[in-house]
């Protein structure tokens, strides 16, 4: 989507493994991007954000989820822009592989695809436009953005296996597992971890502090990590209809 808005250098800022202190200048589009957990910015996202500043910068707010809903994730996302300095003139929600999903119960697998980006490219050639159309940049409304089309049958279905699985109170598994047979003490695993919580040998890990992102599991180039829950089938059954990006831009 940067890359559609060209015209200026674009600088990155990752918060994945640490927060950082930033200022955008009002003369900047600032790109924000978040992934959603069970319908909500990520916790940890929000908390890492918490010194990035504006100064009426206008902004395009992204939110990235698996193929089930985003809730209420993007209206969160604005609510903490306005609150930070932020003028959100766009807003787009968009499709990534889900953290728990598996080449046995694939969910939004290879998403974001080609089609997506493709689409995100052309969305901030759109931006470019109107920011170079000398028209006022005015707030976008995001809950006005259409979401995107949800078999009514298929959420039902979910939201009754959910329940299902409440009512059995069967434990939850709080982290990935590791195989000792097939882990080579590589050192992946805890590079990526974003809460650094896996040790350097890919063994031992702090449960506790584990939030499920499963970065361990996929990125392990030996299969030795995996997460076993019940969700996992629950929404690969439910939800694989592939859902489509929608964006919003200010009039």
């Amino acid at each position: 989507m940067a890359e559609g808005v060209g015209s200026a250098p674009i600088a990155k800022t990752d918060i994945t493994k640490e927060a950082c202190e930033w200022s955008a200048p009002g003369d900047a589009l600032a790109v924000i991007a978040v992934p959603v957990y069970g319908g909500k910015v990520a916790p940890l996202a929000l908390k890492r954000m918490e010194r990035i500043k504006g100064e009426n910068t206008p902004a395009v707010l992204i939110v990235v989820y698996g193929n089930r809903a985003y809730g209420e994730a993007l209206n969160e996302l604005d609510a903490w822009a306005v609150a930070h300095g932020f003028k959100p003139i766009a807003a787009g929600t968009f499709i990534g592989e889900h953290s728990y999903s598996t080449s046995e119960f694939p969910i939004a697998q290879g998403r974001p695809n080609q089609q997506d980006l493709t689409y995100a490219r052309t969305f901030g050639e759109k931006i470019r436009q109107k920011m170079e159309s000398g028209e006022e940049l005015t707030a976008v409304e995001v809950k006005r953005i259409a979401r995107p089309k949800q078999s009514l049958l298929s959420l039902l279905r979910f939201i009754m296996a959910v329940l299902k699985w409440q009512r059995r109170k069967e434990p939850m598994q709080k982290c990935p597992k590791v195989d000792p047979e097939r882990c080579v003490h590589c050192g992946v695993c805890a590079a990526v971890c974003p809460v650094e919580i896996i040790a350097s040998d890919g063994i031992n890990v702090t449960e506790e502090g584990c939030i499920k992102c499963c970065a361990c599991v996929k990125r392990c180039p030996h299969q030795a990590r995996s997460f076993d829950t019940p969700f996992r089938q629950m929404l690969w059954k439910n939800f694989k209809t592939a859902k489509m990006p929608q964006t919003i831009l200010s009039k």
